[in-house]
């Protein structure tokens, strides 16, 4: 099955997509897991621009849809791989027009097409992008070695921000082989942007150092004794971008 690169969303797929996200992104992140999001701020609301972010879960992509108000949704795009959500027709329809992937063709793709294509199409249509650079799920709690794809995609769009994103606790919560979610609160710590560099080697090891600090900051902040949030009617009913920022 071909990759395809559609950088906008039709206007037939807005209430799908729309749907999707307040009736279950939402209500699993917010309501039924629990969420605390710091430094909401640095969390580009306008395209072009690229969130990378560490992949334990399912839920990952819920998760970060749920960081974004409702009237951002339709302008953000997460990149899947191809080999998983394209496997049949039926679960390729609903990635790519209920949850909104793009999808990404992994190793052994051939020469003569970019793997990354739907990637770029979406940032020349002003979309925020959000990639996996590790490049598949990972255990629970640990970082795996950073793919090339995120440094062959930023050097077309050298001045494109991206921004990286840690999330702690979804690993437990649906963890590779899980089917149902287990209700552990998740942190998500947003670091500040930054841009490609030209040299590889670098810009893989800046990004992966800048993981590694989220990470201890975020477990750091998950070790210190917090107040339990419960799932109340207020709390389900609650959308980003209308609570206090938290530093």
């Amino acid at each position: 099955m071909s990759t395809p690169a559609t950088p906008t969303v039709p206007i037939w797929q807005w209430p799908l997509r729309l749907l999707f996200v307040v009736g279950v992104a939402y209500p699993v992140t917010l309501a039924w897991l629990g969420l605390t999001l710091r430094h909401r701020e640095r969390l580009p609301l306008k395209g072009p621009a690229i969130i990378v972010a560490n992949h334990n879960s399912h839920l990952d992509i819920l998760t970060l849809y749920s960081l974004f108000p409702l009237s951002r949704v339709l302008n953000v795009r997460p990149a899947a791989a191809a080999d998983y959500f394209l496997v049949n027709r039926w679960l390729a329809w609903f990635a790519t027009h209920v949850v909104g992937i793009i999808p990404v063709m992994r190793g052994g793709a051939s020469k003569s097409v970019d793997p990354l294509a739907g990637c770029a199409a979406a940032l020349e249509a002003g979309r925020i992008v959000i990639l996996f650079p590790e490049g598949t799920r990972g255990e629970p709690g640990q970082l795996s070695e950073l793919k090339s794809g995120l440094w062959h995609l930023a050097r077309r769009y050298p001045d494109i921000p991206i921004v990286p994103v840690y999330m702690y606790g979804l690993g437990r919560v649906m963890a590779k082989g899980q089917r149902v979610p287990v209700p552990f609160f998740v942190d998500v710590y947003v670091d500040r942007p930054f841009c490609w560099h030209e040299d590889k080697v670098r810009f893989k090891n800046d990004l992966q150092a800048r993981f590694v600090a989220l990470q201890r900051k975020v477990t750091g902040q998950a070790a210190a004794p917090r107040e339990t949030r419960s799932a109340t009617p207020d709390a389900a009913r609650q959308v980003p971008g209308t609570e206090p920022r938290q530093g």
